[in-house]
């Protein structure tokens, strides 16, 4: 098999699961930007090849970075103006002849609110929100090089969770709240899922298409935090109505949209069966692979200790 390589654009939570899991898979070299030197250094750690790329100084030279990229994956948050990877390296991305696959994630924030109604990939576009709106320039951005032979691909994302960045998280700081905002649901998906999305978009590539990524089962916020709370065997915090809840803006605005993401496409299309199709499965999913962590830690601790008094 011919050797690929995927370019991350953003290498942060999303294209570190998916870049592993394709070195893992074998024949993959994979290569990202940040915007931090000390994460350039832990990336060269895991076997991933480390660029600098902010919203102010484009890639020191594309063009030798880029070389020999078959599958770019954006992950970069837009700004008013659109995607800052789009604005900077357009005419260079243009010019990569080995592209097989490009991905662009965006968010579900780009339907607005549809006070509560189900959305497909069909369902017009029409953002409520600031957020919802760079994400709509930034999508139209990418769509546009699928017209000059660009295999764009187009991501729709609902509520990002998994190991280490889901609700088991804020209620182990102490920081959750379960606020109720009665007929109000939030749609999620597990990282394990956005994963094996694009992945199998990549082994079945179809340019200018877009897909929802969320799982069967949208759901209010309270009742994750109470299921988390749970399994933690910890008391659940009280029930705090909407309008008497303090929130910094950026928290209330994700409750001012309220709608269910259809994610029929995916299945359809790609052939995905999810693997973590609703919160609960996910959750627990979560909680197994952290105890699984510290299991290992303690392991290489003791064996470590076993190790210095023997020497």
């Amino acid at each position: 098999m011919t050797d690929k390589k995927l370019f991350c654009f953003g290498y942060g939570y999303t294209g570190d699961y998916l870049g592993q899991a394709l070195k893992k898979a074998g024949g993959w070299t994979i290569a990202g930007t940040t915007r931090d030197p000390e994460k350039r250094r832990f990336l060269k750690n895991l076997g991933v090849r480390g660029y600098m790329f902010d919203y102010t100084q484009p890639l020191e030279d594309p063009q030798l970075f880029l070389k020999g990229t078959t599958h770019l994956l954006i992950s970069t948050p837009p700004a008013d103006n659109g995607d800052p990877t789009f604005l900077m390296h357009e005419d260079d991305i243009l010019s990569i002849p080995t592209l097989e696959w490009v991905g662009y994630l965006s968010s579900t924030s780009v339907y607005g609110d549809r006070d509560g109604e189900w959305v497909d990939e069909n369902s017009e576009v029409r953002p409520s929100t600031k957020r919802g709106s760079r994400r709509a320039r930034a999508e139209a951005q990418w769509l546009s090089l699928a017209g000059q032979g660009v295999p764009v691909h187009v991501f729709r994302l609902a509520g990002i969770y998994g190991p280490g960045r889901s609700a088991l998280d804020s209620v182990r700081a102490g920081i959750a709240r379960r606020i109720d905002k009665p007929g109000h649901a939030f749609s999620r998906i597990h990282i394990d899922d956005i994963v094996q999305v694009l992945m199998a978009s990549m082994a079945k590539p179809n340019p200018g298409a877009i897909y929802n990524l969320a799982d069967d089962l949208a759901a209010p916020s309270h009742a994750v935090i109470a299921e988390a709370c749970d399994m933690l065997g910890l008391t659940p915090p009280p029930l705090m109505k909407y309008d008497d809840a303090d929130m910094a803006p950026i928290a209330r605005s994700f409750y001012s949209d309220n709608k269910r993401i259809k994610n029929d496409r995916i299945k359809n299309e790609l052939g995905v069966v999810l693997k973590h199709p609703t919160f609960m499965e996910g959750l627990q999913d979560c909680l197994a692979k952290e105890q699984a962590h510290r299991s290992r830690m303690g392991a290489f601790a003791a064996a470590a200790m076993g190790g210095a008094r023997e020497g």
